[in-house]
């Protein structure tokens, strides 16, 4: 059977690339103040991340329902098509979980060994880099457990650092894990991070220009691994994202794969300014 690939609005591919990629959405949710949005209906991000500067109180944000995974995946299953679902990490939201109760609840229908449910264990680029790659696989013929099988190792490959401006929004959405051990020093910092089940502290800087040189020192490292597959992304810096983008083509000598803004799930806990890079390598997304 065919396989379709599933994936949440957490990876913020272009829109363009997720048509061309054939990856099917399930949107988080966000609330600001009395209003509660899909994610996927959310447009003005200049509008929400001012609105966050300046609030009270920041947005909270909510998984999906069974329900909302059941409306992407059951005209999936009647096309006759198997399914792929990859979703940001269990550690972070509970929309691994709502995934797996779909996919049971449709097992008691007499669906069983149709839909694979992955853990990505990150989000963003690194989910979606994972979801290209099962994609592709899927594009290219792929069975069900061959596109499980070249995700996974794609997983593997794949790694995410972004700097934050402060690790306050972390701190008051409640999503800083191991990073909590830099709260209270004495200094300003800049955190550099990544995403491993969690939010993983990897180093501090003292200036957004040192947190910029390190973000490319993090592009040269990945082509120095061999992954020329590589991604930019931000929230509300799209001159140092093109920056990025102009040390990228130099160290590469290729394009990214996408460049984009994250959008108001993620941006809810890590706040504006966010600059982040990745990769994997390339042969993963033919």
């Amino acid at each position: 059977m065919p396989v379709a690939v599933v994936s949440d609005t957490t990876h913020y591919l272009p829109e363009q690339v997720v048509a061309d990629s054939q990856i099917h959405l399930v949107s988080l949710y966000v609330k600001f103040g009395e209003t509660l949005q899909r994610e996927s209906d959310m447009t003005d991000m200049a509008g929400f991340y001012e609105r966050m500067r300046t609030a009270k109180d920041l947005p909270t944000t909510s998984q999906p329902s069974v329900g909302d995974f059941l409306e992407v995946y059951e005209p999936l299953l009647e096309a006759g098509d198997d399914i792929v679902s990859i979703h940001l990490s269990a550690g972070i939201s509970g929309t691994y979980d709502s995934a797996l109760q779909a996919k049971q609840s449709l097992e008691e229908r007499g669906l069983s060994g149709r839909i694979e449910v992955i853990d990505s264990t990150t989000t963003c680029g690194g989910l979606g880099g994972v979801a290209m790659a099962a994609a592709a696989r899927a594009r290219s013929g792929g069975g069900l457990n061959e596109v499980v099988a070249h995700a996974r190792k794609a997983r593997e490959h794949f790694k995410l650092w972004f700097a934050v401006d402060t690790l306050e929004y972390l701190k008051r959405g409640g999503r800083i894990g191991p990073a909590q051990a830099w709260l209270g020093g004495a200094l300003k910092i800049k955190p550099i991070l990544s995403i491993e089940s969690e939010i993983t502290p990897i180093e501090r800087v003292r200036t957004s220009g040192k947190a910029f040189d390190r973000m490319v020192d993090y592009l040269r490292a990945r082509a120095g691994d061999g992954a020329d597959g590589w991604i930019v992304q931000h929230i509300r810096a799209e001159d140092q994202a093109e920056r990025l983008v102009e040390a990228g083509r130099e160290i590469f000598g290729s394009e990214p794969i996408f460049v984009s803004e994250i959008g108001p799930v993620i941006g809810a806990h890590v706040g504006p300014g966010l600059l982040g890079v990745g990769g994997l390598p390339a042969s993963y997304l033919r």
